[in-house]
């Protein structure tokens, strides 16, 4: 496996925009057999405590750096992927709220991880974050729900899985090829969710969703896996969801 396949450093908080870092961590191994790049968003609300997207592994020096920005309040799982972590942070940060996706609570009691759900997210962001962060939902089969969340402060757009870029060199060659194949490295949606989000029954929703996003016009697009959108963030969106915006 390449040594390349990561983002350091690692796990230690990295700036991005006012109030807005990320910590790049892993590799996250999928399947047995995969190796990912990941990372989590972290958002420092009006009130100065913070709202952790997407969770990565726990560990005590990046709690301690992270409480020297804010308290630690929010941990936000966007989706169905992104919980492993929650139980970890939940014991390090018992007065946290923990925000899910749908279907994570029973993924949370299937894994035996005693990990209380504050409240399931849904399009309309709570009252917590309300004019601050901006959300949509994409919805499809299965019962898969991804939340999309944009700070409105730092024009920062933050996605999961819905679009991913992973480079190529990073990674090994099981990752590579399986990268490869579901168009990972493109910086758009991969290829089996497409085919989870884009049935006939959730893809006029998840068009208005992406729509949504662009309208937003974000200066910066961040994503849990792979190279983030740095610059021209508003046309690479675009170019992310052309599939589900062309009808």
């Amino acid at each position: 496996m390449s040594a390349d396949v990561v983002y350091p450093p690692l796990d230690v908080p990295k700036p991005v925009a006012e109030d807005v870092w990320i910590v790049d961590s892993g590799p996250q191994t999928v399947f047995g057999v995969l190796h990912l790049p990941v990372r989590m968003t972290v958002l420092r609300l009006a009130d100065g405590r913070l709202w952790l997207h997407a969770p990565t592994r726990w560990r005590s020096v990046l709690v301690d750096a992270l409480e020297d920005l804010g308290r630690i309040r929010h941990l936000v799982a966007p989706n169905g992927a992104h919980w492993t972590h929650l139980f970890g942070w939940h014991n390090a940060c018992p007065s946290a709220l923990v925000w899910a996706a749908p279907g994570v609570a029973r993924k949370l009691r299937r894994a035996r991880q005693p990990v209380p759900i504050h409240a399931e997210l849904g399009d309309a962001p709570p009252g917590d974050w309300a004019g601050q962060i901006e959300q949509a939902a994409f919805r499809g089969r299965g019962g898969f729900t991804e939340i999309a969340f944009f700070h409105r402060a730092s024009g920062t757009l933050v996605l999961a899985d819905t679009a991913q870029a992973l480079e190529p060199a990073r990674l090994d060659p099981p990752t590579r090829l399986f990268a490869r194949a579901v168009g990972a490295t493109r910086g758009e949606t991969p290829a089996h969710l497409r085919r989870v989000l884009g049935g006939a029954a959730h893809r006029a929703a998840n068009r208005a969703a992406a729509e949504c996003l662009l309208a937003w016009a974000p200066r910066r697009v961040i994503l849990a896996h792979g190279a983030w959108f740095r610059d021209d963030a508003p046309a690479r969106l675009e170019r992310a969801f052309a599939w589900l915006l062309r009808g």
